[in-house]
Order: C-alpha cells, then structure tokens, then sequence
C-alpha cells in the first residue's frame, strides 16, 4: 500500500534547515544508498555528511513532508546568474512518484546545471525527459564518474557534487 500523497513543496528558512538537519542527513543516506548501488561506488559525499556541514554548505533547500518526516528535497546555489542543483534526493518509499520532477519544475526559470553518478541510469533519464542536455562524464575520483547536464545554457559545467 503507497502512503498517502505528501503535502506542498517547501522552501526552509535558515531556522527550519537547523531543525531538519538530522532528517535531511537521514534522508539523504537513504537516497544515495540507492544511487551508491546503481553506480556500483559508495563514495558518494552526502553519504557521510553530518548535519553541521550539511547546514554549512549554504544552499537553498526545497522539501517535501508527509505528515512525519520530509520525503524529498532538493538542494541548489546560484552562482554568477547560473543554479546548480547540488543534490535531489527521495526516500526509496517515495520513488516513482513524481517528486523529483515536481521539486525541479519548482525552480525559477534560469540556465541550471546538476550532476549525477554516470551509471544513474533513473536520474539520467529524468533529467533527459526534462530537456536538460548531457554535456559530458567526468572522473571526480579515481573510478568514480559523474554525468554533467545543463539546461537554459548548453555547455555550462556543474561545480557540485553528484546527485540523483
């Protein structure tokens, strides 16, 4: 049985980040322990990230709660008139659900650029069905490669870390 549909897309102040740091870390480790699978690596930074650095990495998180926890949410930095998505994650319970989709239709209308793990074949496919071009694969650690996508600029490189 699925759960009941969550409730709107949020965007935390800095007081509700500090509150859901814990929960967003929680998530976040379910989240890339898929992507971790898919890829066959786990060095996925946000794997290990704590709460503290995950408020100090200064972006700007959109969420979305059911009545008990958040579910999904997205991470981004604008930088130099461009967005980069730093990480989208879902909880697995929530997968195929249209969240991811819905967090990114949420963002303002701008050149925006986001990276996944290469072998992200969900992600990749997600972020091709919304017009979002591949721009190449690049090896952030000895074996471990990313996808660079950007959308509103084609060509521009991501600067963040992976992300599903």
């Amino acid at each position: 049985m699925r759960p009941d549909p969550p409730g709107p897309i949020r965007t935390l102040h800095d007081t509700e980040l500090r509150e859901l740091a814990g929960e967003l870390v929680a998530l976040q480790r379910r989240a890339y322990r898929v992507e971790a699978e898919l890829i066959g690596d786990d060095r996925i930074p946000q794997l290990s990230e704590t709460a503290a650095e995950l408020i100090g990495a200064d972006l700007v998180w959109k969420t979305v709660h059911d009545d008990a926890q958040v579910v999904a949410a997205l991470a981004y930095s604008i930088e130099e008139g461009v967005l980069e998505i730093d990480r989208l994650v879902v909880d697995p319970a929530w997968h195929r659900r249209g969240l991811a989709r819905a967090l990114l239709a949420s963002l303002p209308a701008m050149p925006t650029t986001v990276s996944t793990g290469r072998d992200n074949a969900p992600a990749r496919a997600l972020y091709a069905s919304l017009r979002f071009t591949h721009i190449g694969d690049r090896e952030v650690a000895p074996g471990l490669w990313v996808s660079d996508y950007a959308r509103g600029r084609p060509g521009a490189r991501p600067h963040c870390a992976p992300s599903t």
